[in-house]
This record gives structure tokens, C-alpha cells and sequence, in this order.
């Protein structure tokens, strides 16, 4: 696409802000119309299509952060001179063409358009069928922001494909792809990387773990406990497995305590053979692979291990690679634990709700990133762009 000044990026963006301020009944009729049609068999989903007045303000919220943000494109990452004279300057560029593959949540509609929009990035909403009319209305809100300034609606596109149809758009694709984000579960990511043919950057996975060291303090872990598990389960930054240090004092009624305060927030629990000895009512894990399953509900596991090197053990064998934390009032334990747990967020005495693009300075985020390559975490607006050597000469050539 045709590079933008970032004043005229930023006028669509302020009429975006106007455009869904002044149409809220529209956007709410139309989600209305998704919720009456959805059937509330996964409550996650369901809490993730809502939209109300307060998802509104966030919308246009998020609109306004990235209009706030120093355009990403055409930054200068660094510049050298050469003993031949040539100059060198390596500078921030588009990515070009995004297509972003996404479950219920129409606030992605707006981040996600937003964020390659002032990239200055053409992107693709491969939005669920759940959240069919809400989307539709969103991007026709975005059109309209184009329109007014003289723009191509091509800068933004909703795409309502069904299984059959993306898998064959995913294997030849009609235009060029530079990347693909699927944001969701294992089984959207799994049939994107199956049938992609560019770069697919994974988004989504949770799986947190959460270990409580023997230095921890106990009742601010149970407070970050709570919060993690409880706060919205809908989320990929929810906590699921719980790691308790068999060293830490009072054990057993440690165990105990945690027990009855999930169970009176309504969170079941299934425990390992350690805690189970403690927790003799509690279902034991039978399947092993649970300890791998991202449960997006009020479900939690309790492990027991004997060691930090263990909890890191299991925290990497087995984490979506997304968030971990440690509950402990020792330094040097929690920077151990830091360093080697291999997620994109790490925490010491903190609930992982925090990995968010908003809670951690970043504004409106595409998704949460898990893989290593270009970026981890929160992909935020100078996450959008790749990079473009220019070299400037004066007839140097290569002689060796």
C-alpha cells in the first residue's frame, strides 16, 4: 500500500473516534444480534462477544492511544559509513499485507485495524462467525473513516469465510500475505500453520502457571491467586495451574486454605498425587496432559513440587509459553526463576492478568505474542513494522 503521512493516518483515526461515539446504538443493535443468535454452551466466548457502552469508551480508548503514538514507519534504527563511502541507514518499514484469524472478540476489529492501519499496514479481519454482525458494523465504521479522507476501503477488509473457504485462501491466497497472526485456541493455531504459506506469528495460548515459593507470603500468593483465576476467565492471561513448594511452613493447612478459598470463588480443582494426600475429597489428575491444556474456565490444577528447579521444570515442559509467576520474598529466587522459565511474560508477586497491551505501557495490542521471532508479548504499534536497508552511494563498487 502507499505510504501515508502520519497526518493523514491520524485525521482517519479521529474520525474513527467520532464515527463510533456517534453510532453506539448501531454497534450495540448489531452485537445484539450475535448474542440472541449464540448459544451460550461456552460461557468464554459468550463474555468475549459482549459488547456494552464501557467496551465503546475502550474501543475509542484504544483508537486514540495508537492516534497518540509516534508513527512507526520510516524510523531510523541505525545509520553507519563505511571505509568505501557507501552510507548505510537501516529504517522501520510496513510489513505490507496482515491477516489476522480471530474467535468472538470484536474489539479485535477495532485494535487490530487500528494498529496495522498506522503501521501503515493493508490488514485482513478473518473474524468468528459468532460475532458476524458486530464485526461487520465495526468495519463499516472504518470505512467510513477512509471515505471521509480520501481513502481506500482496501486498507481494511472483513473477510467472512467459512472453514472450507479460509483453509483454501490460507493454501492460495488471492492477494500476497506478509503475515498471518491466528489468535485463539490449539486447534486455530494448528489449522493455520497447517495451511499457511507465509509467516504465521502465534498469538493466544495461555496455559499460566503461577508457583508458590516456600519465601512467599502467604496471603498476598492467595490475592494473586484469586485475582489470576477469577478476574476473566475468557482470557488468555488467566491463570490455570497453581505450583505450591512442599518446604513451605504449615503445609498441609497452607493446602487446606487454598482449597476452600477456590472452592468458595466457585473454582473447581483437580490435584496432583502429592496434594492429594493433603486434599483427599479433591479429583486426582488422571491425564497427564492436563498440565498442557489452557481451560478458559473456572477450573484450576494444584501441583506440589519439592524444588524451584522442578516448578521451572514443569512451568517449561508444559506452559503455553505465555505468562508465569512466583510468589517469593527472595531477590535472587525470583530472578533465578525469571531467567529460566521460558514465557513471554514473567512475574515476581504479580497476577499474570497484567500481560496486556494496555496494562504494560504498550496502548491497543494485535495480540499477545508466543513465539520468539520477531517479537514476544504484546504486539503493540512499533511491533507492527519490519525493517529496510538504504544505501546510498557514488559509484562504489564491489572488488573482492
Amino acid at each position: 500500500m502507499k505510504l501515508l503521512t502520519t497526518a493523514i493516518k491520524n485525521n482517519v483515526l479521529s474520525s474513527m473516534i467520532r464515527i463510533l461515539d456517534q453510532n453506539r446504538i448501531q454497534l450495540l443493535n448489531a452485537n445484539q444480534r450475535d448474542l440472541d443468535l449464540f448459544q451460550k454452551d461456552d460461557q468464554a466466548m459468550y463474555d468475549r462477544l459482549i459488547i456494552d457502552d464501557q467496551k465503546i469508551d475502550q474501543m475509542i480508548k484504544a483508537v486514540d492511544q495508537v492516534k497518540s503514538q509516534e508513527d512507526p514507519v520510516h524510523q531510523e534504527i541505525s545509520k553507519q559509513e563505511l571505509d568505501n563511502g557507501l552510507k548505510i541507514s537501516n529504517k522501520t518499514a510496513p510489513f505490507g499485507t496482515i491477516m489476522i484469524i480471530y474467535e468472538s472478540r470484536p474489539d479485535v476489529t477495532i485494535e487490530a485495524a487500528v494498529l496495522a492501519f498506522k503501521a501503515n499496514n493493508k490488514i485482513l479481519l478473518k473474524g468468528g462467525k459468532e460475532a458476524l454482525y458486530s464485526n461487520k458494523m465495526l468495519v463499516e465504521f472504518w470505512h467510513k473513516a477512509l471515505e471521509e479522507n480520501n481513502l481506500s476501503t482496501d486498507y481494511i477488509q472483513l473477510f467472512t469465510l467459512n472453514r472450507e473457504e479460509t483453509q483454501a485462501f490460507l493454501k492460495n491466497p488471492t492477494e500476497k500475505l506478509d503475515l498471518i497472526v491466528p489468535r485463539g485456541g490449539d486447534k486455530l493455531i494448528a489449522f493455520v500453520k497447517e495451511h499457511a504459506t507465509c509467516a504465521v506469528l502465534v498469538s493466544g495460548r495461555g496455559n499460566n502457571f503461577l508457583y508458590v515459593s516456600e519465601h512467599a507470603n502467604w496471603e498476598q500468593s492467595k490475592k494473586v491467586i484469586l485475582n489470576a483465576k477469577t478476574d476473566k476467565i475468557s482470557a488468555c492471561n488467566a491463570l490455570d495451574k497453581v505450583l505450591i513448594s512442599t518446604k513451605i511452613d504449615h503445609y498441609q493447612e497452607k493446602i487446606l486454605d487454598l482449597a476452600t478459598m477456590l472452592k468458595a470463588n466457585d473454582v473447581s480443582i483437580l490435584v496432583d498425587a502429592n496434594i492429594k494426600k493433603v486434599l483427599k475429597d479433591a479429583p486426582l489428575i488422571a491425564d497427564e496432559s492436563i498440565w498442557k491444556e489452557e481451560f478458559l474456565a473456572m477450573k484450576c490444577c494444584l501441583g506440589a513440587v519439592h524444588s524451584l528447579e522442578e516448578a521451572i521444570e514443569k512451568i517449561n515442559n508444559n506452559s503455553g509459553g505465555h505468562s508465569a509467576t512466583i510468589m517469593t520474598k527472595d531477590a535472587k529466587e525470583a530472578q533465578l526463576f525469571m531467567e529460566q522459565v521460558d514465557c513471554a511474560a514473567v512475574y515476581q508477586n504479580a497476577s499474570t492478568r497484567f500481560t496486556d497491551g494496555g496494562q504494560m505501557g504498550v496502548g491497543a495490542e494485535l495480540a499477545i505474542s508466543t513465539d520468539k521471532l520477531h517479537h514476544r508479548g504484546p504486539l503493540g504499534l512499533k511491533q507492527l513494522v519490519t525493517n529496510k536497508y538504504y544505501i546510498f552511494g557514488d559509484g562504489q563498487i564491489r572488488e573482492y
